[in-house]
């Protein structure tokens, strides 16, 4: 029993010392492959990708990714605890629609280090990595891993794979209508396509383009998106 607990004690010391050597190494070089990368290609769906820095990656598309998924993102410390204030309260009405309240960050920490789930054991690993990333890493290198491994289509991972899969062309080159387009996909990429184009994107791209007006000159927002 003894030596049990000796063996378990030393690979709890050794994971933990390995995350986080890998949480720091991932603040300069892209994550090989994710959980759900790699359940994409097993289960069938494939696997599209190709990483590219934040610098090749259109200020459309980074503008529109905050202004669907977290328009608090430059200012938060990971967590945006109105909204999620906000999504327990709808949760408890409507048990059967549940609704999300994920930031980037906590989007970046679970498709990077985790599982897709629901489960308290995952949330909070998901509460620990987003901790992690903002301490180590910078917003810009938040959201450059968030466009890279975010999945925006069936089997398709990342902002580069998605603009060629729709668009035929790079991600560099996304407009405004093109990247609020993919943006709007997020909540679902797989059920709300771009190509064919669905009702639901069709709809939400619109409110997006809004969105990233109204945002557009923050001066925030301007410094992570522009790169100045």
């Amino acid at each position: 029993m003894l030596r049990a607990w000796k063996i378990f004690k030393k690979t709890v010391i050794f994971l933990f010392f390995f995350q986080f050597v890998y949480i720091i190494a991932l603040r300069w070089i892209d994550p090989p492959i994710t959980i759900t990368q790699l359940v994409s290609f097993v289960s069938g769906d494939g696997l599209k990708r190709d990483y590219v820095s934040l610098e090749d990656i259109s200020v459309n598309a980074r503008l529109a990714v905050i202004a669907s998924e977290d328009q608090i993102f430059p200012d938060h410390n990971g967590f945006d605890f109105k909204s999620i204030k906000k999504a327990r309260a709808y949760n408890e009405k409507k048990p059967n629609r549940i609704r999300g309240a994920s930031t980037i960050s906590q989007q970046v920490a679970k498709n990077v280090f985790l599982w897709q789930g629901r489960s308290w054991f995952r949330k909070g690993l998901e509460v620990y990595f987003t901790f992690m990333i903002e301490l180590i890493w910078n917003k810009k290198r938040i959201l450059e891993v968030y466009l890279n491994v975010s999945e925006m289509g069936k089997g398709v991972f990342g902002i580069e794979a998605a603009a060629k899969q729709n668009f035929n062309k790079s991600a560099k080159k996304l407009t405004r209508m093109e990247a609020a387009m993919i943006a709007a996909s997020l909540p679902n990429p797989k059920k709300y396509t771009v190509k064919p184009l669905s009702r639901y994107v069709s709809i939400r791209s619109r409110w997006v383009l809004r969105q990233m007006y109204s945002i557009g000159s923050d001066p925030d927002v301007v410094k992570l998106v522009a790169g100045y």
